[in-house]
């Protein structure tokens, strides 16, 4: 009951605030466009947006590094300090694009650290913390007269769990030691970047596995894992599979035009899988906020209704993100794991 009086009264307290942000909201831009706010939240951009104030918008500009089409000289900036000749275009998601001197534009070279570049540093960063934090406990104590207990006993129950049930299972006992150090990474830098997407302030809130370009360079790892390292009976079933003639030979050879068609469709998969999976929670959970603001500029009366099942939705929905925030790593992991597992079947010998 204690709790439950906690939240009402920081309820209370808020709710002048929000109608009123909602209000001014809604009289600048004529009404609140959900859909709108929505995708801005998604997209990627040039800068840390931290909170408004009133008109202020209190933001963390990130470096900008573009090299100039019409010139080729390299600029070194910030969104406030962009040059005349380039532009932040709103159609295209609000990339940096340039006006050249006939009049047409172009996208530059952009290798600018945008807020998704620096949501994924500071997972690294994080990540490197907590495992030299358990690489040092399993320095200073005997592992074997000494169980590790708290966060570090977590970790070790997490990452034997992923290893021996996931990764030693589906690739095999030969094999499997020389992926377990990819896959494992794989599987906290998803599971870390998803649970900081869940959180609404900084240092989170970026959509890093729900950005398509995250989730296709990890498919194309475990597509290069699969295909580079894949035995001589991976390509065998590939171009020659153990079916009838007629099905692998000219003219038809159906077989080994689906089978080479499933080399890409793999990964295609898991990034899709991945991606469309938490950017539809980022999304329903900013649709859900928007609709307490959508509430309180259509009255007080629908503000209180509305905001009640907003925020035992957003309660729900963030519960259950960050239940999909461990099964999407898992997933991921699995089956990449299986994929890889399959280039490594040995067929027994007659």
């Amino acid at each position: 009951m204690r709790h439950i009086k906690y939240i009402l009264l920081l309820l209370l307290v808020f709710m002048p605030a929000l109608a009123s942000s909602a209000n001014e909201k809604a009289d600048e831009e004529g009404g609140l466009n959900i859909p709108e706010i929505v995708l801005e939240h998604l997209s990627d951009s040039y800068e840390w947006h931290i909170a408004t104030y009133g008109d202020n918008h209190i933001s963390i500009p990130l470096p900008i590094i573009i090299r100039s089409d019409a010139t080729g000289e390299w600029y070194f900036c910030t969104s406030h300090s962009l040059p005349d000749n380039f532009y932040f275009n709103k159609e295209m998601h609000g990339k940096i694009y340039e006006k050249l001197p006939d009049g047409s534009t172009v996208r530059p070279l952009d290798l600018s650290i945008t807020k998704t570049v620096a949501q994924i540093w500071i997972v690294v960063i994080v990540l490197i913390c907590i495992f030299t934090y358990c690489s040092r406990w399993y320095k200073k104590h005997d592992e074997i007269s000494q169980a590790p207990s708290g966060f570090v006993g977590m970790m070790e129950m997490l990452i034997t769990t992923i290893n021996d049930d996931v990764i030693k299972s589906s690739i095999g006992e030969k094999h499997y030691r020389k992926y377990s150090p990819y896959l494992l990474t794989v599987f906290f830098f998803i599971l870390t970047a998803n649970i900081m997407g869940l959180i609404p302030f900084f240092p989170g809130g970026a959509n890093v596995t729900g950005n398509i370009n995250v989730t296709f360079f990890l498919a194309l790892c475990t597509m290069i894992a699969i295909n580079l390292f894949g035995n001589k009976h991976y390509w065998k079933d590939i171009f020659w599979p153990d079916v009838p003639l007629f099905l692998k030979a000219y003219p038809v050879a159906v077989m080994p035009v689906i089978e080479l068609f499933g080399v890409f469709t793999k990964p295609f998969a898991l990034m899709i899988r991945l991606f469309a999976n938490i950017m539809a929670g980022h999304a329903v959970i900013l649709s859900f906020t928007c609709v307490i603001f959508l509430g309180w500029s259509m009255g007080v009366g629908y503000g209180l209704g509305l905001n009640t099942l907003s925020i035992v939705m957003l309660l729900f929905m963030n519960c259950l993100e960050l239940l999909v925030a461990f099964i999407q790593a898992y997933v991921f992991t699995l089956l990449s794991a299986v994929f890889i597992g399959l280039a490594h079947v040995e067929h027994a010998t007659e």
